[in-house]
């Protein structure tokens, strides 16, 4: 008999460092119609489909962690689009709302969001946060091997449809670092929230090097040019540092000159059923044979299910520094790049 755990006021997983798990984020595909630099491999080899978990049993495991603390889930990939069935997931994860969950958003490229929208936001979406590292189209297919014009259609068919949109830019020394100043302008003039991203060691043919990254202070250094600039105050576990530029708000991601792993409240989810506690973490804990039975498991198997990953939670390391100081140590190599983990 199958006996569900009612929501808790109190999550239930919670790491060595007292940072509650509030966030779960899904990949539901790494299929992704884009290459760009710093996640997708030259030469990507994409998971057989028969490997991934079914939208049900996908669904299942949402239920189980909502019920254990979840209150927002974010749909990832590869580009979650390219999987069918991906809007009836969004509108059926609705009934989660009743147990805790307070939030279901998305990360896409745009490429298909002209088709997609409005049925997002019929089903539920509550937010969408969109990748746009350049507004020249030549850059653009530099960066990604793909054109602009469809984000950007997608982009304003998200805007026509209501849905709460945030874009995010991922910054390298020498490629797109001149796009600081245009895409501060353009996120004034198109009313969004625009975040920078300083380049992480995510990509997946592991050549990212420190001397790429566009610190925090570089951007700063050069929205102050053309903008009044003020720093606004830091709340929650939001991995952002926010600003304003004259009066208008934007955000910065620093992982690597200002880390926010102190706070941070997320874990994730592969396609093929593979939870990792950290984007940085080198070991994961498979979980798809129990993720598959969820249906049928009594409150014991339940309750082994919870601890098993209660317990890998737990070991979740400080940060991203002494990830990296171990992996070090260890002369580990990471086996999964962006493109499977989600964002």
């Amino acid at each position: 008999m199958n006996i569900r755990m009612q929501p808790s006021n109190a999550p239930t997983f919670v790491d060595q460092f007292a940072r509650h798990k509030h966030k779960l984020r899904i990949s539901v595909t790494d299929r992704c119609n884009f290459k760009c630099l710093y996640c997708m491999p030259e030469h990507p080899q994409w998971t057989s489909k028969k490997q991934l978990l079914s939208w049900d049993e996908l669904y299942q495991f949402c239920d189980f962690m909502v019920r254990r603390g979840i209150e927002q889930i974010r749909i990832t990939g590869g580009e979650p689009l390219l999987r069918h069935g991906v809007v009836h997931f969004v509108e059926k994860l609705q009934s989660l709302r009743a147990y805790g969950l307070k939030r279901i958003s998305m990360t896409s490229n745009a490429h298909y969001l002209k088709t997609h929208a409005v049925a997002l936001k019929q089903a539920g979406l509550d937010d969408l946060n969109i990748s746009l590292d350049s507004l020249d189209p030549i850059q653009f297919k530099q960066l990604t091997q793909k054109d602009l014009a469809p984000v950007i259609e997608g982009i304003a068919a998200a805007q026509a449809a209501g849905l709460k949109i945030k874009i995010n830019t991922v910054l390298i020394q020498g490629l797109n670092d001149n796009q600081i100043l245009p895409l501060a302008h353009w996120s004034i003039q198109q009313q969004v929230l625009l975040r920078f991203i300083e380049f992480m060691p995510l990509d997946g043919d592991q050549k990212w090097s420190r001397q790429q990254v566009v610190s925090e202070q570089e951007i700063l250094n050069q929205l102050s040019q053309d903008f009044k600039l003020d720093q606004l105050r830091q709340t929650g576990a939001d991995p952002a540092r926010h600003y304003q530029i004259n009066g208008h708000p934007i955000a910065i991601i620093s992982t690597i000159t200002h880390s926010f792993c102190d706070r941070c409240d997320r874990i994730r989810l592969t396609a093929t059923g593979e939870l990792y506690h950290c984007l940085f973490a080198t070991q994961s804990l498979n979980i798809k044979a129990e993720i598959q039975q969820l249906h049928q498991l009594n409150v014991q198997q339940e309750q082994a299910l919870t601890q098993s990953i209660a317990t890998y939670i737990w070991h979740k390391k400080a940060g991203y520094a002494a990830i990296q100081q171990a992996q070090r140590a260890e002369q580990g190599i990471r086996k999964i790049s962006m493109h499977m983990l989600g964002g």
